[in-house]
């Protein structure tokens, strides 16, 4: 699984901020990892040198092998609390997804015996 990054300019510490949110989003989607093709995660302050609630935003995209890309948003006054959010969320979104996968398999057809 490919694992891409990316901020704006307002977020400090831009390297060990990559570093702890790439850990903590692995480990989150750690059990679908086989499935999933690229991960990338964009965190932003949309205030900037303002303060204000919930005015971190990370948006996470996964891409599942052979599936349309699944994206999630989460909005916290910390970008770690976004991140942990948006991963969690997208967490959910990936058990339903590939649970109905599992749930609707159908085995084929045994043939008729004459």
């Amino acid at each position: 699984m490919q694992f891409q990054f990316n901020s704006d300019s307002s977020v400090m510490g831009t390297a060990n901020v990559a570093e702890r949110i790439e850990e903590m989003v692995r480990e989150k989607l750690s059990r679908f990892e086989e499935r999933l093709t690229r991960v990338e995660v964009h965190v932003s302050d949309v205030n900037g040198s303002k303060h204000g609630a919930d005015d971190k935003h990370c948006t996470i995209e996964a891409r599942p092998r052979g599936g349309r890309p699944i994206g999630v948003t989460g909005k916290a006054d910390k970008v770690d609390d976004a991140a942990r959010k948006a991963a969690n969320t997208l967490a959910q979104r990936l058990e339903r997804l590939f649970g109905k996968e599992e749930r609707h398999k159908h085995e084929p057809r045994p043939d008729k015996v004459m």
